[in-house]
């Protein structure tokens, strides 16, 4: 059985950068990467508030399937604690993260990931990127509009369309189980890696053989050498034999130390008004009349309409079903109780109950015995005219039988 046998983080500032918005985090089984945005408004906040939320989900789990949706509902969790910081600290507005987790639960891990931070896996000396970016450029690369080559050089390659912070409440959130082997390396990553330092760099690094943690700390220092313009955040973790595992929890970047939220009162929640649909963008230079950069705006915020109404329809829809399947499942129900009461001039056994729904009757006339209720005794009459219920048909019939032997008398 493959688990984790060895795991490592790192963290830089970089050689631009004033603070570190990334956050990092290796587990025991749980492993992070946060990237935070908004310059000094707070990108290291919305990282840290991310990170420590979604380490909750550390845990033991049963399967990969539970541990992808314990994932998906932690990044949701921590979209909802950053919309409510930047609603407690105006000066926080317009922050927010990227967060890339993975649980390895035995020879399976569970994925979640939005932004444009990174996991990777090699296996047999091949790299592969296992997440996609959330960014207006890779919608570039997918649609044919522009190379993967270009796509590195592009003006707005740090424009992202889906992020953890104040603009949604319900962001979507990739997420995915794989299988995973012994002699496995996973590597999550911030762009200030993947940005400075080429994908063969990167393979070659995680080739050596070296341990985790020192692999971590070559790929900072590769980065470094390239420049750092940006924070850079790495988390490797390596599958081995079950009774391998070593290292503690460890937290690094953002997340590791006191966040300071400004000194701004509290406002009235009472007062919060639903976020705007913003599209939150890294400090980056770029012309903001590009045709394809505004179409692709339009075109995001117009799949967000679609999806939530996607998401409205289908509740009422099943709301409706269910209310259906209710009351399909009572009137079956109904139709197996019997009772027995006046028809017209005469005793009748009814299959239902002796109950309406508005216009929708619940009973009906399943046998007219023929008995006159004009012969019945007058404490016999009375209980028929106010029906008589029955366990069942058997009953029912019974109960007929007792009126007419009655009379008889």
């Amino acid at each position: 059985m493959a688990t984790v046998s060895h795991s490592a983080a790192a963290s830089h500032v970089g050689k631009i950068r004033s603070n570190n918005q990334d956050s990092g985090y290796a587990g025991s089984a749980l492993f992070i990467v946060a990237d935070g945005m908004g310059g000094h408004a707070g990108g290291d906040v919305a990282s840290a508030i991310a990170t420590k939320r979604v380490m909750e989900a550390d845990q033991p789990y049963q399967s990969a399937a539970e541990a992808e949706f314990a994932l998906q509902a932690a990044l949701i969790a921590a979209n909802s604690q950053i919309a409510e910081s930047v609603f407690e600290h105006a000066e926080l507005t317009g922050m927010g993260t990227t967060v890339s987790a993975l649980v390895v639960l035995d020879d399976q891990v569970a994925i979640a990931h939005i932004g444009d931070s990174r996991i990777y896996l090699l296996r047999d000396g091949e790299l592969s990127q296992i997440t996609i970016d959330h960014t207006f450029v890779q919608r570039l690369v997918d649609s044919g509009r522009i190379t993967e080559q270009e796509a590195m050089v592009h003006p707005r390659r740090s424009v992202l369309m889906r992020v953890l912070g104040d603009v949604e409440s319900a962001p979507e959130v990739d997420t995915s189980i794989l299988a995973t082997r012994t002699g496995d390396r996973w590597l999550l990553c911030s762009d200030g890696l993947t940005g400075v330092v080429s994908h063969a760099s990167i393979t070659a690094a995680l080739s050596t053989g070296a341990d985790a943690q020192t692999v971590a700390d070559r790929l900072v220092k590769e980065t470094l050498e390239g420049g750092a313009p940006d924070n850079v955040t790495i988390v490797i973790v390596d599958i081995g034999p079950e009774d391998e595992r070593d290292g503690a929890p460890l937290l690094v970047g953002s997340a590791a130390g006191q966040l300071a939220f400004g000194e701004e009162p509290a406002r009235n929640r009472a007062l919060r008004l639903p976020a705007l649909r913003l599209h939150p963008v890294r400090e980056t230079h770029f012309e903001p009349d590009s045709q394809d950069y505004l179409s692709e705006l339009i075109e995001e915020d117009e799949r967000r309409a679609r999806r939530r109404k996607l998401t409205w329809l289908t509740a009422i829809i099943l709301l409706v079903l269910a209310i259906a399947g209710a009351a399909l499942l009572g009137y079956q129900w109904t139709q197996t109780r019997y009772f027995v009461g006046v028809e017209g001039s005469t005793v009748a056994i009814y299959r239902g109950v002796n109950q309406d729904l508005g216009p929708i009757q619940l009973s009906s006339v399943y046998e007219d015995t023929n008995l006159e209720i004009s012969e019945l005794r007058v404490y016999d009459r009375d209980q028929v005219e106010e029906t008589i219920s029955a366990s069942s048909l058997e009953d029912a019939k019974l109960i007929v039988e007792r009126l007419q032997n009655a009379s008889n008398k």
